[in-house]
């Protein structure tokens, strides 16, 4: 499908394209809960792990200009929780940090890798994403020129400011950027209004449900992209060939 098109980069999204999350953040916060019960126990005496995600979820409804900043929240989480147990705020930077260690500590669906290499080889690739994933400590900085985080920019997907950003970064029109990503809203209606080419990564085989956009393609996972974009097998010298 896109064989024939202009593009001259790509855009991927992390979180849920690149790896599953939602098993990644349970273990971090898991660890996180450990590690507090050994540290700083008032905290574990008075909250469980679900008492403790709902100050998250109360502090990060009280700052709705806040939802770029994901790690900023969660600090702020910290800081409520050790005001609250008699703690210095040392608390939570400490805390934080034992958190995101273990947030990047991510295992790549088994088909991402083999093709990030091939498509690096073609195109640059740009990550973009809403949440905090350091490319570097999650294994896959290599692949990249670079990470546009919706913190830095002060917005997140599906706005216009993120997407305007990584063109910039790119140094290219957003017209011949192709955006894959797995979210409907955030990664295929956001790049679309901003003048993207995309690609839904629908790794569960869902129907599209929107009726004011449409992704340009759809692929099951990266085996698939790589099909759409006629990026073949790497050759014998290692390098991807396009077709």
């Amino acid at each position: 499908m896109f064989a024939n098109a202009e593009i001259d980069a790509i855009c991927i999204d992390l979180d849920n394209t690149l790896w599953p999350i939602d098993e990644v953040i349970e273990r971090a916060e898991r660890i996180t809960f450990d590690w507090l019960a050994d540290h700083y126990p008032r905290v574990t005496s008075k909250h469980d792990m679900e008492s403790l995600r709902r100050v998250g979820r109360r502090v990060a409804g009280r700052l709705p200009q806040l939802r770029h900043d994901l790690s900023h929240l969660r600090r702020l989480a910290f800081l409520e929780v050790a005001e609250e147990c008699g703690y210095g705020t040392e608390l939570a930077d400490r805390a934080f940090e034992v958190f995101f260690a273990a947030r990047c500590e991510v295992s790549c669906f088994a088909d991402v890798e083999p093709a990030l290499s091939r498509l690096a080889a073609a195109y640059p690739l740009l990550a973009l994403t809403n949440g905090n994933a350091c490319l570097d400590r999650c294994g896959v900085a290599g692949y990249f020129v670079g990470c546009v985080y919706a913190r830095d920019v002060g917005a997140a997907k599906p706005g216009g400011e993120i997407f305007a950003a990584a063109a910039r970064q790119l140094g290219v029109s957003p017209a011949v950027i192709l955006h894959v990503g797995d979210d409907p809203v955030a990664d295929v209606r956001g790049a679309s209004a901003a003048g993207m080419q995309t690609v839904w990564l629908n790794r569960s085989g869902q129907p599209w449900q929107l009726s004011e956009c449409a992704p340009n393609g759809q692929a099951r996972d990266f085996d698939e992209l790589l099909q759409l974009l006629g990026v073949a097998a790497t050759d014998a010298a290692g390098s991807a060939s396009v077709d």
